[in-house]
């Protein structure tokens, strides 16, 4: 039985995997930690987490930014892994990321489905055939009008994961609208859409002359993230120190 404990368990990804975790028959969350707590978790719920009295395998992350310098300083002293899947962290935290990671396991990605961590091997693949031979590469991303950054993570990942395939050669193009000349050959262009409640959509487009292959990705809802988290978290149980990511997980998978 894998013993995980929720950082930011109140919020809708909190709640989300402690749905999932309650049907599944390998895990439990033993210990939940959020600023209020409701009441309404079948788990004791703690206010920080130099507070949690629960022992656990692996602690799983999806909370706010703020939140994370205290987490690392935890998980680095108690030497307790931890799936991080908060975003928008600053330079100086990701520095700290990598530093913690030389004494405990941590588990790092932009997007924790599996559908997208498999697209990201994938595109690999693809980029290495079609690059060379002259395919014009383009990403359109889709979410929800109250997403506030743009274009998301998940894109600028599907990007760097073809732009490292192709030696960095390529440059970024996230707005044409300034611009009157033809594209470049050597440029990802990458699109951005917000509207309705689009959980998130990414296009990866190689067109070349006279044919187009693109590859899709669709999250219909949240727990698609919510149960690649929960892979990440049984994966990263008993894991020697280190920097992980999604990658890892699927290698096993595969």
């Amino acid at each position: 039985m894998y013993r995980i404990v929720m950082h930011g368990c109140n919020g809708k990804m909190g709640q989300a995997i402690s749905g999932l975790v309650a049907a599944d028959d390998q895990a439990q969350i033993v210990a939940g930690i959020d600023a209020v707590d409701f009441g309404k978790n079948p788990y004791p719920v703690y206010d920080s987490i130099e507070k949690l009295e629960e022992p656990c395998d692996v602690i799983i992350d999806f909370s706010v930014a703020s939140a994370v310098d205290g987490l690392l300083d935890y998980c680095a002293a108690k030497k307790v892994p931890v799936v991080l899947c908060t975003t928008g962290l600053s330079d100086a935290q990701l520095a700290k990321v990598k530093e913690a990671s030389n004494k405990v396991a941590i588990l790092k990605s932009a997007n924790m489905s599996l559908g997208i961590n498999l697209l990201l091997k994938m595109l690999k693949n693809a980029a290495s055939v079609l690059g060379p031979a002259g395919y014009d590469i383009e990403i359109v991303e889709k979410h929800h009008n109250l997403k506030v950054d743009a274009p998301s993570g998940t894109a600028l990942a599907l990007a760097d994961s073809i732009n490292e395939e192709l030696n960095q050669a390529y440059t970024y193009v996230y707005d044409r609208s300034q611009r009157r000349e033809k594209r470049d050959a050597k440029e990802i262009g990458i699109s951005a859409v917000r509207g309705g409640t689009i959980v998130g959509e990414h296009d990866v487009i190689f067109a070349g002359v006279d044919e187009v292959i693109t590859f899709s990705h669709s999250a219909y809802s949240k727990t698609v993230f919510g149960k690649g988290a929960i892979e990440a978290a049984k994966f990263l149980s008993g894991k020697e120190a280190g920097l992980y990511d999604m990658s890892h997980v699927i290698e096993e998978i595969l």
